[in-house]
């Protein structure tokens, strides 16, 4: 039986996977939620959270094989996590996320426009917390005491992580994609172009936290079918 290694976004906390991570384990699945938030303040970032993670794992004593679930800015970081692991790694999942660019940087796979409309919010060497990057409160779609936990945990990420370049690690096992939000429909065809089992979720970035039992009913079917 696999193990389910579940990772938030770096531009968010634990809190924003914790319903899903409750919602999986209480269906008898072995699930480790990992918090990745102390090691994205300072840069090199991607080292530092590769690393942290790698060291997460050990620490949890959590054996394999493991299916490892990224979630938006962590799903193009995870052949880079696998990378890191001494364990056996039986699938990578991308929640709602951006497919890998290995070597490229965010900035480099982005709209030009949204770059400078980020870059251009930069204060101090940092960007402010995701939930003040649009024009209305992505978090209004959370319950009221989640959306504080999750409003507290969003970090100020450095600039400098937009810029680094991704790991140059390339996946070539089993992989799958679970859609949560129109935003990424073009990463989810792309990814049954592949032939990688794709479920469809209509619902929002941040399901995971609000539908939980529905994204995963999702996420247990393309494990399945990994």
């Amino acid at each position: 039986m696999v193990s389910v290694v579940l990772m938030h976004s770096p531009f968010l906390g634990p809190s924003s996977m914790r319903p899903l991570a409750d919602e999986l384990a209480s269906d008898g699945a072995t699930v480790l939620l990992v918090d990745l938030q102390m090691t994205i303040t300072e840069a090199p970032v991607h080292q530092r959270l590769i690393g942290a993670f790698a060291d997460a794992l050990e620490d949890s004593g959590v054996e394999g094989p493991l299916v490892l679930v990224g979630h938006s800015g962590a799903g193009p970081l995870l052949p880079g996590f696998a990378d890191a692991l001494e364990l056996d790694v039986a699938g990578l999942v991308f929640l709602d996320s951006d497919l890998p660019t290995p070597g490229r940087a965010w900035r480099d796979t982005v709209d030009p426009a949204l770059a400078r409309q980020v870059k251009a919010s930069v204060r101090d060497g940092r960007l402010p917390r995701w939930d003040r990057w649009f024009d209305s409160d992505p978090l209004r779609l959370v319950p009221a005491d989640l959306r504080e936990e999750m409003r507290d945990e969003a970090p100020e990420v450095p600039w400098e992580f937009m810029k680094e370049q991704r790991p140059s690690v390339e996946w070539t096992g089993a992989c799958g994609y679970v859609l949560l939000s129109p935003f990424y429909e073009e990463a989810a065809a792309q990814a049954e172009s592949l032939g990688w089992p794709v479920e469809r979720v209509e619902s929002h970035h941040l399901a995971a936290a609000t539908s939980p039992s529905t994204v995963a009913a999702a996420l247990r079917s393309v494990l399945s079918r990994l």
